[in-house]
């Protein structure tokens, strides 16, 4: 399973290479899409995605070949692109580009001294189509290393209309609301929630949601950076929050158990399958294309979502993610690779994935018309929309020891806590022994 917000998405449209070619009329990587300059050169580009989503990307790289002769090669690496890749440069197998799930892999790379700064024009494109929020998270140390392509929009709460309709209740617009619908709707036979605890990043999404908005942005930050403790009582506040959700046996399809062997598609399955066990299930904008492609739901009507509510009097979170496009020094043809990394800064590059769904671009320039379905642009719109106010992943900013590995750091003490909150005083103090070992490292 590929790690968060992206996973099993979509085809809801096959694109021909023609329409990729043009729509949206976007960058000019290459004059008129004439220009085959790049002929008899290869770009290999590394990635976390796999199924749908590889193939989706697949149209986007065939468009710049189409565009500029350049072959390509995608490999896809798993969860652990950082170890995945550290391991090809060590053995002089370098990719080109890598598209980076997580700011706190960029910055390891960055400093690491494997990057390649953006050439002028990928800045220039940057500069006028991304809200600076986006290049402050592509920096480091000033330098802009980073393209985001694919963005996700991560406080979103996907619900079946159906079952909410039978519970006679409304999406609700505080987190006390959330729990108090989520016992009508058990009541009224389902369970609330579908959690996937078998993924520990989506218990860190469940966590970040909540503490962005119960403890507010500049805390948020503090704590992505480390200048805050996991100790601090803002977070056992978050914690215990979440808490309330995680013991509750009667909002949670199967309880503790059960969520824990539940992996992402497994819990989109439990509200939008055959068989539902749950009302609602948590995670991002991608849900939909799981809903769509998978279980075949229209969304907008048998699969929807309402914003994550506020939580403690503070205001509605948006919380983000995002793979960014890198170029490796070490690749056999970084020159050429920095070529489909201006390509991919285009709004013709993002139509293309567009179109196929399950995608979202932080590109201001690409139409919302790009979209397939009103929910998504919804979604598209929502995100560009928030600007600078929009707060990335909390942990993956992190390095990725602490908030980017299975079976270690945040992922597995949030599976921890999940199997049993009852102490989150404890559960802090283990997330900031684990996070000052790996902000050391």
């Amino acid at each position: 399973m590929m790690r968060r917000r992206t996973t099993l998405l979509t085809g809801c449209t096959a694109l021909t290479l023609a329409l990729g070619a043009t729509a949206c009329g976007g960058g000019d990587v290459s004059a008129g899409g004439g220009d085959k300059s790049l002929s008899g050169q290869t770009v290999t580009v590394a990635g976390v995605w796999s199924g749908s989503e590889q193939k989706n990307f697949q149209k986007v790289l065939d468009a710049f070949t189409e565009k500029t002769g350049a072959k390509t090669q995608f490999v896809s690496t798993g969860d652990n692109v950082s170890t995945v890749v550290g391991s090809k440069i060590e053995g002089g197998n370098a990719p080109d580009v890598v598209m980076v799930p997580q700011v706190g892999v960029l910055k390891q790379f960055a400093q690491k001294g494997w990057l390649k700064p953006l050439s002028p024009t990928a800045r220039q494109t940057i500069d006028a189509d991304y809200a600076p929020v986006w290049k402050k998270y592509g920096s480091v140390d000033g330098t802009l290393y980073g393209l985001y392509f694919k963005a996700a929009h991560k406080s979103t709460v996907w619900y079946s209309p159906d079952a909410l309709a039978q519970a006679g209740v409304e999406p609700p617009k505080t987190y006390d609301e959330l729990l108090k619908a989520g016992h009508t709707v058990s009541d009224s036979g389902l369970a609330a929630f579908a959690v996937a605890g078998q993924d520990g990043w989506t218990l860190t999404d469940w966590f970040e949601n909540i503490y962005l908005s119960q403890a507010g942005p500049e805390k948020y930050d503090a704590l992505a950076a480390h200048r805050l403790k996991w100790t601090d009582p803002t977070v056992v506040e978050a914690l215990t929050t979440l808490g309330k959700l995680f013991k509750d046996k009667q909002l949670i399809a199967g309880g503790q158990k059960e969520a824990l062997n539940t992996d992402f598609p497994g819990s989109v399955e439990k509200v939008f399958g055959p068989k539902p066990e749950a009302g609602m299930v948590y995670e991002g904008d991608f849900v939909a294309g799981v809903a769509h492609d998978q279980y075949g739901k229209a969304i907008g009507k048998d699969a929807d979502f309402f914003p994550f509510p506020a939580v403690g009097g503070g205001t509605a979170p948006v919380v983000s993610g995002g793979d960014a496009a890198v170029v490796l020094k070490d690749g056999k043809n970084a020159k050429a690779g920095m070529k489909l990394l201006e390509y991919l800064a285009t709004p013709e590059a993002a139509a293309v994935w567009a179109k196929a769904g399950g995608f979202l671009s932080p590109n201001r320039k690409l139409e919302l018309s790009a979209y397939g379905d009103d929910v998504t642009r919804a979604t598209a719109k929502s995100l560009v929309g928030a600007g600078d106010s929009v707060r990335f992943d909390m942990s993956d900013q992190a390095p990725a020891a602490f908030g980017g590995t299975k079976g270690t750091g945040e992922w597995k003490l949030l599976q921890d806590f999940l199997r049993d909150p009852s102490d989150p005083k404890g559960t802090a103090a283990k997330l900031e022994a684990a996070a000052a070992k790996a902000y050391q490292g």
